[in-house]
């Protein structure tokens, strides 16, 4: 059995374990021709699931939501217009992460909704400040200020 990971296979788990999409991760990871086919493969492989596994510990659930706003935010569209267009044949290895709701009304014809990329950024963007701590300099100015004006009205009581 093969122990050591080549650069391909370890950027395969990096983005498997952030975008949980064997394909995407495939595909990211440079494997350009055949992203599903070899996504299958590689995730059927026990010392990639084994890596995957150790990579899921070290991300908390943080992380973990950061990557799914990712995926939503800059994931691709182009399994749902497969999809539109009528080739249903493998709908297990469709990308569909981002749609939100698939209907196929009495007339024909399918209405594919997608979650707001742009809903996912601000998600995103508020993850990252919390992350990174910003999320609290706000309040703590607001009270720092607050803390200054009640000295200084107090100073102006005392004069």
């Amino acid at each position: 059995m093969k122990n050591k990971l080549s650069k391909k296979e370890e950027a395969f788990c990096r983005y498997y374990a952030q975008l949980r999409s064997p394909r995407q991760a495939a595909y990211l990871a440079g494997y350009k021709a055949l992203p599903a086919l070899n996504g299958a493969k590689l995730i059927s492989r026990q010392e990639i699931r084994q890596q995957i596994e150790k990579l899921d510990r070290e991300n908390d659930s943080i992380s973990q939501a950061k990557a799914g706003f990712r995926h939503l935010a800059f994931g691709p569209v182009a399994d749902a217009i497969k999809l539109i267009d009528g080739e249903r044949g493998e709908l297990e290895s469709l990308d569909l992460f981002m749609v939100s709701d698939i209907k196929i009304p009495k007339g024909g014809g399918m209405e594919i909704k997608f979650f707001d990329r742009l809903k996912a950024l601000e998600a995103l963007a508020a993850l990252e400040a919390v992350g990174s701590g910003e999320s609290s300099l706000p309040f703590y100015k607001a009270l720092e200020s607050s803390a200054k004006l009640i000295n200084e009205r107090q100073d102006d009581l005392e004069s």
